[in-house]
């Protein structure tokens, strides 16, 4: 289990290095799943494989970029409300959930379509798996986790009633540091028993202001590893999804959160190696502070419009416990 987390973090810093390095301003970033990948994640993945045409070969993400433009991926990580403080059900209405509610600032609204042709993660029901969040800009806080119930029809639109809370992990320990897709929150995910094609939902709720962050990802329970099918080439390990595009810089990105630069933990602590035992009780409530937004929003838009900066956005990264082969070796 070390030496496979040691070499996916090992080509994850390389990715990560190469792009600071690009990064003319101020970097700062997190949001959505990166494996199992949420929709906007893969298919910016798959638009770096095209990058010549700057269109996905993969036809949801087609339609998509063909509704929004490429924008939205190129801010693939900014599927957030600045205002949710929380709040799911009720507030985020049904067949939105995957566009934050179209309240992000960017048209996401083409990645909540229902159809069976996004980019998916194929797992196996019952694993239990190691869940690595990007700790990119460390916010206290709670995520999240739902899958949909038995006998979800993925042509309909994502509703609140299709979805199970299996998982809220509440101020997750955290490895590595910050500002390196290296770094990451983590922790352990019993996957529940389901057959066929599912979405992972994950809503990660800040405790420091009332921003939130929405992702969907694709999954199929067929007794997969990770490979992820759907993308340019054919499938893919959890690995060569994460190297599509290496070296290649996102100066397409528009935005950047503000109170984000030179962030510490809000624990108090250092990103420290040391792993103590997150906090998983499956159907904790929601912890979102009454405080205010630190920003308004306006800067997520516009802050670094054009000045050639690159993005970096944290997200998921799941590893297989050794129940089978290793899909990425």
């Amino acid at each position: 289990m070390r030496a496979r987390r040691l070499a996916s973090l090992a080509g994850a810093t390389g990715i990560a290095a190469a792009a600071v390095l690009a990064v003319p301003g101020t970097a700062a970033a997190h949001g959505v799943a990166m494996m199992p990948g949420s929709r906007t994640y893969l298919c910016y993945k798959d638009l770096l494989a095209n990058s010549s045409t700057q269109m996905p070969t993969n036809p949801a993400c087609k339609a998509a970029v063909q509704e929004a433009g490429t924008t939205p991926l190129y801010n693939w990580f900014a599927v957030l409300d600045s205002n949710a403080g929380g709040r799911g059900e009720g507030y985020v209405e049904d067949g939105t959930l995957c566009s934050a509610g179209d309240r992000s600032p960017y048209d996401f609204s083409p990645y909540n379509a229902a159809r069976t042709d996004w980019p998916v993660t194929h797992l196996t029901a019952g694993d239990t798996i190691e869940v690595n969040y990007s700790n990119w800009a460390h916010h206290p806080g709670q995520f999240k986790v739902y899958v949909t119930k038995e006998g979800f029809d993925p042509q309909q639109p994502l509703g609140w009633s299709d979805l199970e809370n299996v998982q809220t992990v509440q101020n997750p320990p955290q490895e590595g540091g910050p500002g390196s897709e290296a770094g990451h929150y983590y922790w352990d995910l019993q996957l529940p028993e389901r057959t066929g094609q599912h979405i992972l939902f994950v809503q990660w709720i800040r405790s420091d202001s009332q921003e939130n962050f929405f992702s969907c990802s694709d999954v199929v329970f067929d007794g997969g590893n990770g490979e992820v099918t759907g993308l340019t080439g054919g499938e893919r390990s959890s690995t060569a999804v994460t190297a599509l595009g290496a070296g290649k810089q996102n100066t397409e990105a528009e935005a950047v959160h503000e109170g984000h630069e030179n962030h510490e933990s809000h624990d108090g602590g250092s990103s420290a190696d040391a792993r103590p035992a997150p906090d998983t009780t499956p159907d904790i409530a929601n912890a979102a502070s009454d405080s205010p937004m630190d920003s308004s929003g306006a800067g997520l838009v516009g802050a670094l419009a054009g000045a050639g900066a690159v993005i970096l956005a944290g997200g998921t990264v799941l590893h297989l416990r050794h129940r089978r082969p290793d899909a990425d070796q």
